[in-house]
């Protein structure tokens, strides 16, 4: 059972996983800062509060934090933005641009007197029985 637990911690998804979580939680403290000490000081100013964890309400003696909702909305947004434009996008690209395997092509194409799809090396069509020329790839 050891052996077996070795071999799926020593996974390279595994690795790979810990690695984006570790990475993940360093990149959301820097989010959490640059939205906290700069984004929503410039979103409060309108208002009297110096930041929006500030904002409150009270009904009945229970206290709601809509500010600190509105700081997390901004923290999620902020976080999937840097995310898709750092990451997602930039790989994309990369990955296209590296693309090793040839673009899948069809095995058919379409007759040119009964539209049919025939076979690319067909010299004659098997619906309309028209002597075509074979295509070449």
């Amino acid at each position: 059972m050891l052996k077996e637990f070795k071999a799926f911690v020593l996974r390279g998804n595994v690795i790979d996983l810990a690695v984006a979580v570790v990475i993940g939680a360093a990149f959301k403290a820097v989010i959490d800062v640059v939205v906290t000490g700069m984004i929503t000081p410039v979103l409060a100013i309108p208002g009297d509060k110096p930041n929006l964890d500030a904002l409150t309400f009270s009904i009945g003696g229970a206290e709601f934090l809509y500010g600190a909702v509105i700081d997390e909305v901004i923290n999620f947004l902020a976080i999937a933005a840097a995310v898709f434009f750092f990451i997602v996008r930039p790989v994309t690209r990369l990955m296209d641009r590296r693309k090793t395997e040839p673009d899948v092509g069809s095995t058919t194409r379409d007759c040119p007197y009964c539209l049919s799809s025939i076979p690319i090396a067909a010299t004659r069509c098997a619906f309309c029985t028209a002597d075509v020329s074979a295509a070449t790839r």
